[in-house]
């Protein structure tokens, strides 16, 4: 069924948003528990279309699971893997997914995953996860649309990639877990939630220094004595980015409860250069507000702790009415601007030249329909949309369900006037929690 979410917009935002767990987190924490066999239990899940194809995944390769959404607790059985292949059906979904390759070589030294899908955003190669696996011991290839890995025994070693790459990063980290010996991953991501999946493999038993900086060692251990676990997965800081942009898109005022502020430190600056008001009124709750026309300003996209990619679009669209002339530059991924021709039918002045957007402000954006071409950029415009005159009407929005826990309920609570509806049949439906249907393999 064909929907579409319906803003009117300049309807100033008053009240209280909760974020999430992270979406980025959760999923390789999910991956990750395929390392030990037993039981594991992740906490602060986020009801979304991407969580639910990890757990088809994950049930494919043999795992027993139990969601209880009213929780946002899942539970995940590894004890008896029965498969070493992720067919192309389920990881052509989800670019994140492919993590279960550096899982099931640590845990089974053998893996056959497909060849990442996800947002169309631009080239995001594996060849930095194939070097690695070989690194660790591992003969790799590609075929049929699959990366097939086999070693009859993984030993640590040093690895260093050409730039820090998070998906790497990741897969390597979790291989290196039962690694003979010691690893090091030299120019490591250092994204929060690779520190969020270094503590959860810890919580299993995995001996790991240095998350969170360029350097990471993995001290190898038995896989028999890796144990289950409880762990809660920690905030999405780009949810909370992508509320702080429609709170000051609205010209309003609201509270976001539940956020780590360090993780948005660079974010949370530019908005303030801009001239939004943001203060903490506890260590985890931020205050936002916003009551005049915004600066311009420039910023570039780069790697942990740098300004995220992931938030480059809804800073476009609060540029997109500011005083003076901006400029983004996107770094990290090539097809990153394509929200700009949305933009365009919005009434949005933007200049493409390659890598850079030159944005100059206009007086207001004007609603009419536009569609999502990937999951930031359907936030970004939902941004947009709050700012413009009158209403506009957002399609594509199977790529804002990949990343957006109830994302219609959180707007409305926002005070921000929005609509989901079927565009066959006109009748209204929200993003409730019953949007999903519940898994058929259970503990």
């Amino acid at each position: 069924m064909s929907e579409k979410l319906i803003i009117k917009g300049q309807n100033q935002a008053s009240g209280e948003v909760l974020i999430s767990g992270a979406k980025n987190s959760v999923l390789k924490l999910m991956a990750a528990s395929l390392l030990c066999s037993d039981v594991c239990t992740i906490y602060n899940v986020p009801e979304l279309s991407d969580v639910e194809i990890m757990l088809d995944v994950l049930a494919e390769l043999g795992a027993k699971t139990s969601y209880d959404k009213s929780k946002k607790k899942i539970v995940i059985d590894s004890t008896n893997l029965t498969n070493n292949t992720a067919s192309k059906e389920n990881v052509s979904k989800m670019r994140a997914s492919f993590c279960v390759l550096g899982s099931l070589v640590g845990r089974l030294n053998s893996a056959k995953v497909a060849l990442p899908g996800g947002c169309k955003i631009g080239e995001r190669r594996v060849n930095f996860h194939i070097k690695g696996l070989e690194t660790l011991g591992c003969e790799c290839k590609i075929e049929d649309g699959y990366v097939i890995a086999q070693a009859s025994e993984l030993t640590g070693s040093s690895i260093c990639f050409d730039i820090p790459s998070v998906g790497a990063t990741e897969n390597i980290m979790m291989a290196s877990v039962t690694a003979s010996g010691t690893t090091i991953i030299q120019n490591a991501a250092q994204e929060p939630e690779i520190v969020d999946l270094a503590n959860f493999l810890k919580s299993m038993g995995a001996n790991i220094e240095g998350a969170g900086t360029s350097q990471i060692i993995v001290h190898g251990v038995n896989q028999k004595d890796l144990k289950g676990c409880e762990y809660t997965t920690l905030p999405d800081r780009i949810e909370a980015g992508t509320y702080m942009s429609i709170i000051v898109a609205s010209l309003g005022h609201g509270i976001i409860r539940n956020i780590f502020p360090n993780h948005l430190t660079l974010f949370t600056g530019k908005l303030l250069e801009m001239g939004a008001n943001i203060k903490l009124i506890d260590p985890n709750t931020m205050e936002v507000s916003n009551n005049k026309r915004l600066k311009a300003m420039n910023f570039i996209t780069q790697p942990y702790p740098g300004f995220p990619t992931d938030l480059q679009a809804l800073a476009m669209a609060l540029l997109s009415t500011c005083d003076g002339i901006s400029v983004v530059t996107e770094s990290l991924y090539e097809n990153r601007f394509m929200h700009i021709p949305e933009f365009w039918r919005l009434g949005a002045n933007i200049i493409v030249s390659k890598k850079h957007a030159i944005i100059k402000g206009v007086d207001f954006l004007v609603g009419t329909q536009v569609n999502s071409t990937d999951l930031r950029a359907g936030a970004a415009l939902v941004t947009a949309a709050v700012m413009a005159r009158g209403e506009t009407e957002i399609s594509g929005l199977q790529h804002i369900d990949r990343g957006y826990e109830h994302f219609v309920d959180k707007l409305r609570g926002l005070n921000i006037d929005a609509q989901r509806i079927s565009e066959n049949t006109e009748n209204f439906c929200t993003i409730g929690d019953n949007r999903y249907e519940p898994r058929s393999t259970k503990v």
